[in-house]
């Protein structure tokens, strides 16, 4: 369970693509609840109990700015997004407070929950990660986002992470620190990638 004295959690949201296989443009953009997809999400976190937020913003960043009510977070610009997810990870947890753990969001999962947040928190031990799960077809868990790195690992997965690999090769690595959390009941944990997926939106 989570220490109440010991580190606390930044959550790093991802943002930074251009939304290709979409077509609809960035997908921190889309219109969600009634505003856009990044500020949901970002105040989901907060409300989950992470004490701060930080935006990796990329692919027409300047845009996403204007459009948005983002002052109560972190945002930073990644130039190098074009490489892939690897280099927003990178800048995400560098940009997190030093000594916090890190939770690793993505802007494309409109069903993020603060519960799923606060179960992931909750339920995370010293020196392992602690990822949210979902149940596929056959019943079988299978790791998704949120995915929370304790802070005596950040620094390893950062530097595994290249290309489009974030958090993955460290992981493939490491099966042995992982801690999985059923989040079903809260959501299929899907990402929204094709137009076909529109509909997570509600």
């Amino acid at each position: 369970m989570a220490d109440l004295n010991g580190p606390r959690t930044t959550a790093v949201l991802l943002a930074a693509g251009a939304g290709t296989r979409l077509g609809r443009g960035p997908k921190a953009l889309l219109p969600f609840r009634g505003r856009t997809l990044v500020e949901v999400l970002a105040g989901v976190l907060l409300d989950g109990g992470c004490r701060e937020v930080v935006i990796v913003l990329g692919a027409d960043a300047a845009k996403v700015r204007d459009a948005t009510d983002l002052a109560n977070y972190t945002v930073i610009k990644n130039p190098d997004w074009q490489s892939g997810m690897g280099s927003s990870f990178r800048r995400g947890i560098a940009a997190a407070a030093a000594e916090d753990h890190v939770v690793m969001a993505l802007v494309d999962q409109p069903g993020l929950t603060p519960e799923t947040v606060a179960r992931v928190l909750a339920a995370h031990r010293a020196g392992r990660v602690t990822s949210a799960a979902y149940r596929g077809p056959g019943g079988t868990l299978r790791r998704g986002h949120p995915l929370l790195l304790d802070v005596t690992l950040r620094a390893e997965a950062a530097a595994s992470a290249t290309g489009d690999a974030g958090a993955r090769l460290f992981l493939q690595t490491h099966p042995e620190l992982i801690d999985l959390v059923d989040c079903s009941d809260q959501s299929g944990g899907e990402d929204l990638d094709t137009p076909d997926q529109l509909r997570l939106l509600g």
